[in-house]
């Protein structure tokens, strides 16, 4: 081990005669130590950030690998899968055509009830479920222009017969107006029923977001029915006479827009 003192002769320059200087060399090794230590340190600091930025991902890197996770996850629709084949393009077109025409019909059977109820006590009410068929009516539009689905090509005979049944089922009352809900409410809610057993049967899993709307719009459509026989729909005169009538025209209605 070296010494912590290292005497050292010098003369003076004054007399020419020597002296002795100390000097303290103890420093000496511990700096080269820690200096050494400080070197190596630095080596492996900079050889572990070296092999760390291999492997984490740059943010630009990081999207484009969840980007196009995503995207390869992701369903190329919204509601309506592409048809395999003819057969099954036929059966979803006649689907979406028939739910968007009795929506449109139940749209204007509710613009010809308010516009003749629409400023009594019941308006409210009416008003209330018409706005929900708006947005029923509003899905199908956006669905059948994603998928290129030609609507009923009766919608102008629909715009008229909708209007005329619930302005003159209104004229009757209130119970009147409910009356038509009750039958018309009823006639759609079967048919969906139909349609959610024949998607269930074809194939649940790729239909189930068109399964998911066809059961959200028959639950409101029950809710509507109940609704018209909680405000008295059976007390019109000729109720259950008044209801086969409307029913025979909806379902005359549902087979003539499922083809045409």
């Amino acid at each position: 081990m070296p010494s912590a003192i290292k005497l050292q002769k010098k003369k003076n320059k004054g007399d020419g005669s020597e002296r002795d200087d100390v000097i303290d060399t103890s420093h000496v090794p511990v700096l080269r130590r820690s200096m050494s230590s400080y070197t190596l340190t630095f080596k492996i600091t900079q050889r572990t950030l070296s092999n760390c930025s291999r492997r984490v991902l740059c943010p630009a890197t990081f999207q484009q690998k969840c980007g196009a996770s995503l995207q390869s996850g992701a369903r190329a629709y919204s509601v309506v899968p592409t048809p395999r084949d003819n057969e099954e393009k036929e059966m979803v077109h006649r689907i979406l055509r028939v739910d968007h025409a009795g929506e449109f019909g139940a749209n204007r059977i509710y613009a010809g009830q308010m516009a003749v109820l629409g400023r009594s006590k019941i308006g409210p009410l009416i008003q209330e479920m018409w706005d929900q068929e708006k947005k029923h009516l509003a899905k199908f539009n956006e669905i059948l222009s994603e998928n290129r689905v030609r609507p009923t090509a009766l919608l102008p005979f629909w715009n008229i017969a909708g209007f005329v049944l619930g302005a003159s089922t209104a004229l009757l009352g209130k119970e009147g107006a409910m009356a038509c809900t009750v039958a018309v409410e009823e006639s759609i809610s079967e048919h969906y029923n139909s349609q959610i057993r024949v998607l269930m049967e074809k194939d649940p899993e790729r239909y189930t977001e068109l399964l998911q709307v066809i059961k959200e719009f028959r639950d409101d459509e029950m809710e509507h029915h109940d609704t018209g026989l909680e405000h008295d729909a059976e007390s019109v005169p000729g109720f259950w006479l008044l209801k086969n009538v409307i029913q025979l025209g909806c379902k005359a209605a549902i087979s003539i827009s499922e083809r045409v």
